[in-house]
Formats: structure tokens, sequence, C-alpha cells
């Protein structure tokens, strides 16, 4: 679920989400939701800042769409971003994914996918089981077949299997 704004910008330039991050985070955590990624990224020829919240329960559109009005004059009057963009504010959703260590920490204890860019020294490459834990950049997993480590670096991806009973 997503609310959307265009706003225009003049000249091309990356910005770090980092810089976003800190004008957004105060006003979300302040309507009493947590901050679970900044995405700044390019789809066909737009671009598209992703501010993705989230809260225990359920989210609705009304409240990213509260959101989404919060933030619109912190951007405009900051101006972070020197070219044309997308808002969206949005949840994480169903298979969130995990990239920062905070969400290692959130969601130990319940069930993640991991799909490695190559495959491990049992010549596996997709991998999921209850994440046990981040140390640094090492995750642990522990799956049917005992406990697994691996590298964040060597994961193109890790999410959460939550949507796994959807379609049983």
């Amino acid at each position: 679920m997503f609310v959307w704004r265009f706003l225009w910008r003049s000249s091309l330039a990356e910005i770090p989400p980092q810089r976003v991050e800190a004008l957004v985070r105060p006003t979300v955590e302040g309507m009493g939701l947590r901050l679970w990624d900044v995405v700044f990224e390019k789809e066909g020829p737009d671009w598209y800042l992703r501010i993705l919240i989230d809260r225990d329960g359920t989210m609705d559109t009304d409240t990213c769409a509260e959101v989404s009005h919060a933030l619109d004059p912190i951007l405009d009057e900051a101006d972070p971003i020197d070219q044309s963009y997308y808002l969206e504010v949005g949840s994480p959703g169903l298979g969130r994914k995990l990239t920062r260590p905070e969400h290692y920490e959130a969601l130990k204890g319940q069930k993640v996918r991991a799909k490695l860019i190559r495959p491990n020294a049992d010549g596996v490459r997709e991998l999921s089981g209850i994440l046990t834990g981040r140390e640094g950049s090492t995750v642990t997993l522990e799956t049917e077949n005992g406990p697994v480590t691996f590298e964040v670096n060597a994961a193109s991806g890790v999410q959460l299997c939550d949507d796994e009973d959807l379609f049983n």
C-alpha cells in the first residue's frame, strides 16, 4: 500500500538515503510509527523516494497518506533531492526485506529466507529457517538440517517468510 506524490526538482544529483532518513525519522516516530527503510531508486524513466513505515498491528492507506502529507512540507523545505521523483509512503508489507542490522534484531526468532549470490559449501543457494541472530555481518539461521551461517554480503536478499500460508 503506497500513497505517492510527484515532486519536481530541477537538476540531477544522487542523495544518500541517510540524509532523507534524518529528515523524516522524527516525524514518523512522532506519529507513533517505526521507520523501516528509506529507498531512492530508479524504475524505468522515473525516480522514487520510498519511505517504508511500520507499526504493531495492521497498516492502512489512511496512515500512509497522513505520513505523506506530514513529510511533504519537510522534504519541500529541506529540498534534499535535486531532481524530479515520486514520493511513496507505504508499509514494507509481507515478505519484507531485511536491509539493516536492526531488522535482524527485530525479526529474531521468525522464519526468513535468504538467496545467496553463489552456492554455499553444500551447494545451496536458497536457505530458509528461523533467524537466530546476526553478529556483525554474519547471519545465523536454524534450518531443518541444523544451524547455517552466511555473510550478509553473500546474499542477494534476505526477507521475512510471513506470506507462506496465504496460498495453502
